[in-house]
């Protein structure tokens, strides 16, 4: 069987690599063709196009990269017809492919959708587009699965492949020493995970490593996005001794970490899981964010809060994402905090909210079968 997998983005990407492994597992006739990263890559090879040539953030950002973008929408039609596979699966990236998706109904392609497009955010007709095209899709939040039947559409709940990804990475932690591994000293680590996109991370990580005081108490670790190389971040840390950039290794960062600052997004789940208190900070472009403001349907921003209906994690968004209100929050998250054990006890709710893991072996085996 063939099957062509398009993921767009960084987590995508690590989502779509162990659907990949558990496919593979249970069946050794399974080929792939892809658009990925360099998780996708570790399975099947090299990549038709990489998401470090797909990943653009924003209103503003797609508009002005819509020539590259219709480019690559056009490259990759006529390369699944050059592969002609038995199915196509998407995960995520909906504004490219719920596009594929359309044009794969019309060309007779089997389509599966693996992570459902945040449709219960904004644009929630594009439900009735959903179901005219795709043939079955795979949520992986909880109040998805009663979302999508207010619109009559049946989709079937797997869990939150997440808790796969960390169940895996800490399985091989026995005997890793990971402060010896990273170079690192006794002193307690802020994680700081400021997103994967250039614009984001120029926005974002010079007001996070403003706000951090004393300095010299703490290890700052900056988690490096794989699409972005160590000399791009050298420009927000002035050489200083007490601020390491470590790439490939968020989930090493996130075992060590006292407590975190988060770009909105799957870091805030991920950091969550890691049960490490978090200050969520989002601060995109005036005119994106007012465009978006007008558009979102949804009380939060972050995936923790969306799952609990609540603010269990502070969310400092635009104007408010600034030194002072950082600094004011992340105090009340390290140790001794009047917000740390609150929060802690949020995230176990959270996790008994996902349930158990398995998404990926579950959406193989329905794929398969």
């Amino acid at each position: 069987m063939k099957y062509y997998i398009i993921a767009g983005e960084a987590s995508g990407d690590l989502h779509a690599s162990n659907l990949m492994k558990a496919m593979r597992q249970k069946s050794s006739s399974v080929d792939f063709r892809f658009w990925g990263g360099d998780y996708m890559t570790e399975v099947a090879g090299a990549p038709v196009k990489h998401i470090k040539e797909l990943a653009f953030m924003g209103f503003i950002e797609v508009v002005a990269n819509l020539r590259t973008i219709l480019g690559n929408i056009k490259f990759c039609k006529n390369d699944i017809l050059a592969y002609r596979p038995d199915a196509i699966i998407l995960v995520d990236y909906p504004g490219f492919n719920l596009r594929i998706a359309e044009w794969a109904k019309e060309h007779g392609i089997k389509v599966y959708y693996y992570i459902s497009p945040q449709v219960w955010a904004w644009k929630q007709k594009r439900v009735h587009k959903i179901k005219k095209v795709v043939d079955k899709m795979f949520v992986i939040l909880p109040f998805e699965k009663a979302f999508y039947a207010k619109f009559g559409m049946e989709v079937e709940y797997v869990g939150h492949p997440l808790l796969d990804a960390i169940d895996n990475y800490q399985a091989q932690l026995t005997h890793v020493n990971l402060r010896e591994k990273h170079q690192l000293d006794e002193r307690p680590i802020i994680a700081l995970l400021p997103g994967s996109r250039v614009q984001e991370v120029k926005k974002k990580l010079p007001v996070m490593l403003e706000s951090i005081q004393e300095r010299e108490k703490y290890q700052l670790i900056i988690a490096g996005a794989p699409s972005l190389d160590t000399e791009f971040y050298k420009q927000f840390t002035d050489g200083e001794q007490n601020i390491r950039i470590i790439h490939g290794a968020t989930y090493d960062i996130l075992s060590l970490a006292t407590a975190a600052l988060v770009t909105s997004g799957t870091a805030t789940l991920e950091t969550a899981l890691f049960c490490v208190p978090q200050v969520v900070c989002y601060k995109g472009s005036p005119i994106s964010y007012a465009i978006a403001k007008q558009l979102v349907k949804i009380d939060y921003i972050s995936l923790v809060n969306l799952i609990l209906n609540k603010e269990a994690v502070k969310e400092l968004i635009q104007s408010a994402c600034n030194v002072e209100n950082i600094q004011e929050e992340l105090s009340l998250i390290l140790p001794n905090g009047k917000k740390r054990e609150k929060m802690l006890a949020d995230y176990d709710q959270l996790i008994q909210l996902l349930g158990k893991g398995g998404a990926s072996e579950k959406v193989a085996e329905l794929i398969l079968n």
